[in-house]
């Protein structure tokens, strides 16, 4: 059966290259990079090599990267270090919208003491500027703002927010999960304190991610351990998957102009055609501002994952919001806090394309994905007693 895979903000497939620089440290360069001999020695100046690579990504000074097992533990990392760097300080700020490696870990912190923020955002996704400048307090021991939300793919103004935060001193950390290697990031323009990068969201394996710390900022260990990553994260690289994570970021530095062209040039065929085809399909977030690969459409009176089943069965391979909250029956917190109507919200579907999409598989999805919608709502009686409304 035909596989079409549109739900690259959930995982992406690992890159050919990637793959070719990881294979030799599964059998000839074993070695631990922490030995004296050169065996060992040798696969350090890969993990070097690595961090120029992810370091050169963001414009950061390599000494400024310290790589993690994923973007879940580099966004728990900075909060924690952020408020044991500052324990008379209990006020968290962060958004609504934001993936539950932050939002769960803030409610989890509201239990122990902590007085947790979170900033609304409008119908479009965009986020109360004005809200969040006017809940900082001296009390405000971090900030921690997306950069793109991971189910609508809505861009934050994170250059005006980490402007305003390193004026006001505030410690400001942005979960750059989605955003890295799709769109341009400049950490000497972006004044983030910390920034979270995960490799599986750009064609690098599962398990490796990277955490940006700012030169100066003060940094507690979230793993205590040996003196790796210069006694910031204790506990033996994970050298192939960093040597992988590495190339992985040189490959989207090279492909940046084509995420930005031609995914959504994929994207915007694949919308297009679906608000035209489909009745009362309603798009989520702000069209203006998103990443490339990026769209959340709501298909009312019927259930996203009726969709999603339906859609696998022809080998269409998306999702219904964060893969991290996948199994509950709750429609998406984000689209909640953006107030789309109940009835929109449980039949919402994210594809998410990467530069390994074609326009063939676009096509495929629109010439498949209407019957499917068409075959629900016809067994719905929602959708039944709303068309007979209308008429009436």
């Amino acid at each position: 059966m035909k596989t079409v895979y549109v739900d690259n903000n959930a995982t992406t497939q690992v890159a050919q290259e990637v793959l070719e620089v990881m294979l030799p440290y599964f059998k000839g360069r074993y070695g631990n990079p922490s030995s004296m001999h050169s065996f060992g020695g040798n696969i350090s100046r890969d993990i070097k090599k690595a961090r120029e690579q992810v370091a050169a990504m963001i414009n950061a000074s390599p000494s400024e990267i310290m790589f993690t097992s994923c973007g879940t533990e580099s966004d728990n990392t900075a909060i924690l270090s952020a408020i044991h760097s500052a324990p008379d300080k209990k006020h968290i700020i962060t958004t609504r919208v934001e993936h539950p490696a932050i939002k769960n870990l803030c409610e989890h912190l509201s239990g122990q003491g902590y007085r947790t923020t979170f900033v609304p955002v409008d119908n479009k996704g965009r986020l109360d500027l004005d809200f969040l400048y006017n809940c900082l307090t001296d009390d405000t021991v971090i900030v921690s703002v997306m950069w793109a939300n991971n189910e609508t793919g809505v861009l934050f103004p994170i250059e005006e927010i980490s402007r305003v935060m390193a004026e006001k001193k505030i410690f400001f950390h942005t979960d750059a999960v989605q955003a890295a290697g799709k769109v341009p990031i400049d950490v000497q323009k972006v004044r983030a304190n910390m920034l979270s990068i995960s490799g599986h969201k750009i064609h690098a394996p599962k398990g490796i991610g990277a955490l940006f710390i700012r030169k100066g900022t003060r940094f507690s260990p979230f793993l205590i351990g040996g003196h790796q990553e210069n006694g910031r994260r204790g506990g033996t690289e994970n050298v192939a998957s960093i040597a992988g994570l590495g190339k992985a970021t040189e490959l989207a530095v090279q492909h940046l102009e084509e995420e930005t062209v031609e995914v959504s040039r994929l994207r915007d065929r694949l919308e297009a055609a679906l608000v035209r085809d489909v009745p009362s399909a309603i798009i989520n977030g702000d069209r203006e501002n998103r990443l490339p690969g990026t769209t959340n459409i709501s298909f009312e009176y019927i259930e996203g994952e009726a969709i999603l089943l339906m859609m696998n069965e022809l080998g269409i391979c998306a999702s219904s919001g964060s893969a991290c909250t996948s199994g509950s029956l709750e429609p998406s917190h984000v689209l909640r806090a953006m107030g789309v109507p109940y009835t929109a919200a449980h039949g919402s579907i994210r594809f998410s394309l990467s530069r390994y999409n074609t326009a063939e598989e676009v096509d495929y999805i629109i010439d498949n994905l209407p019957p499917v919608i068409a075959r629900l709502r016809n067994m719905s009686p929602f959708w039944k007693g709303q068309q007979v409304a209308a008429k009436a």
